[in-house]
């Protein structure tokens, strides 16, 4: 099938860029029904946005600049914070009912490290599904949006040095060709490459090893943020404790009931998150445990006040208004991604990319909380603008040819997966990275399907990436390193080529 634009991805991302194409005509391909596989509905937290009366873009800039280790681009994030009412009022255009109070102006909280009160929420903790809820309809009534929902995007369609279209797979696994003028990649993240995530099965990075095998510069791979306060319950994906609850005045404190964060920053529980992350996991490994205490500072108003987080955990046999909620460390967000400009387009001529796939520069090291769903607004409208303003259907059909592939090996994933958790996690070291470089490059080189191979090598990139940064900076932890280095102050950026030529070497080296 043919359509001017392909947008690949059913998130909010992938929405949000379509509807602002409209009246231009464009496909979203959807791994999963729209909304189902997105872990923008899963977020809880809402839309950082300075529009309280004496909050300014200017200082949503300087919080950001301060959690992102030194490497936020500070022309890029200033843009997004101007941009940020405007992108609000849209959504608010397509019927999301953003928390008001009786005056009807939108009440703001406050979440980690952002110095005053301006995530905009709905019902506490039900921002990211209410978003997607409201955007999927407006889709579903937009005749200029075609929606192909199971479809798995695994390769780009180049045509001298331009992208030119995508190759997916079907549930019944046929292989599709899809051709179109320009292609926007708005797959999500990463989080399905680690054994404890709090991201759906979709987001695997694929899109990342997509944009990478055709020729993209991937940036900032190493770059991981993980959540602290997953609920440990043994559940996959791992339900979250919103980070609200910590700026409500929750606290963390161990099996003896001693709170801990105290100790390791002045921010205590709303410290940023990589600090938070390694205290709780540190506990863990201490056989101290993890928990959210919200008993005090929330207690009988928890079901009103976080109704996701209450029946998550009363399904759990768990009472939070009671009960000191039990929590671990989660990859939660990529900030790496696919290297894209201020309009979102990458290196590589008519490919778009936007949300958590893309590295835009405005998470730096370190991902401020709720600077994802903005960014995703923002940049996805700024793709729309870029894009030529008169776009014409391109003709030829659907391409149909039968070619079934086998299930991922499970046992193969899993391996995948607990190699990330174990070595390439919250806390990093030469000799880990180095075992999951072996691990990793066996698994690309052995895989008998294309999503395991692609899970593999986007995989690979954030291994290499975490080997080759020798400092400890935002998201990414070395003990071996455990300073920041002054002259490392640098984005990284890798091609295929290149992810393939280190990791070759390192194996080299040890044999």
């Amino acid at each position: 099938m043919s359509a001017s634009v392909i947008i690949v991805g059913g998130g909010l991302a992938g929405l949000f860029t379509a509807l602002k194409l409209a009246p231009r005509p464009v496909t979203i391909l959807a791994a999963a029904p729209l909304g189902a596989g997105a872990s923008s509905a899963w977020a809880q937290g809402g839309i950082a946005a300075a529009m309280a009366e004496g909050d300014t873009a200017e200082q949503h800039t300087a919080d950001t600049i301060a959690a992102g280790g030194g490497l936020v681009d500070e022309t890029i994030v200033l843009g997004m914070a101007q941009e940020a009412g405007d992108r609000v009022r849209d959504l608010l255009s397509y019927g999301v009912p953003f928390d008001r109070d009786l005056e009807g102006r939108l009440i703001q909280s406050r979440e980690a490290a952002h110095s005053t009160h301006r995530i905009v929420r709905v019902r506490g903790d039900r921002a990211g599904a209410a978003i997607m809820a409201a955007l999927i309809e407006a889709v579903r009534a937009t005749p200029s949006i075609t929606v192909h929902e199971h479809i798995h995007g695994e390769s780009l369609i180049m045509k001298e040095d331009r992208v030119c279209g995508v190759v997916a797979r079907d549930q019944e696994h046929r292989r599709l060709e899809y051709h179109a003028s320009d292609v926007v990649l708005a797959t999500g993240g990463i989080g399905h490459l680690y054994a404890v995530t709090t991201n759906p099965v979709e987001s695997s990075g694929i899109g990342l090893a997509m944009a990478a095998k055709a020729g993209a510069v991937i940036a900032d791979a190493e770059f991981v943020q993980f959540h602290p306060t997953a609920i440990a319950i043994g559940r996959d994906p791992a339900p979250l404790a919103t980070e609200a609850l910590r700026g409500e005045g929750a606290i963390l404190i161990n099996k003896a009931g001693t709170r801990f964060m105290t100790a390791l920053h002045k921010d205590a529980e709303l410290a940023p998150r990589d600090l938070v992350a390694r205290g709780v996991f540190s506990e863990i490994i201490a056989g101290r445990g993890a928990f959210l205490d919200c008993r005090e500072a929330i207690g009988a108003r928890f079901a009103e006040m976080f109704p996701t987080v209450y029946a998550t955990c009363q399904s759990a046999g768990i009472d939070p208004a009671t009960t000191p909620i039990p929590v671990a460390p989660a990859e939660h967000y990529h900030m790496g991604g696919v290297l894209t400009d201020a309009e979102g387009r990458t290196s590589l001529a008519g490919l778009w990319a936007v949300g958590e796939v893309a590295s835009t520069g405005v998470h730096g090291a370190n991902r401020l909380a709720s600077n994802s769903l903005l960014e995703a607004v923002v940049f996805g409208a700024r793709v729309a603008k870029a894009l030529p303003a008169t776009l014409e259907p391109v003709a030829p059909p659907m391409t149909h040819v039968d070619d079934t592939h086998a299930q991922i090996d499970e046992d193969q994933l899993g391996i995948l997966r607990e190699t990330m958790t174990d070595h390439v996690g919250v806390i990093r070291n030469k000799i880990g990275l180095e075992t999951a470089l072996w691990t990793l490059a066996d698994l690309a080189a052995h895989a008998e399907t294309a999503p395991l191979k692609s899970m593999a090598e986007a995989a690979l990139f954030i291994a290499v990436a975490a080997h080759q940064r020798q400092e400890s900076r935002g998201g990414h932890y070395r003990e071996d390193f455990s300073k920041s280095d002054p002259k490392r102050a640098t984005r990284s950026h890798l091609t295929f080529a290149e992810m393939q030529s280190y990791t070759q070497s390192i194996i080299g080296a040890h044999r």
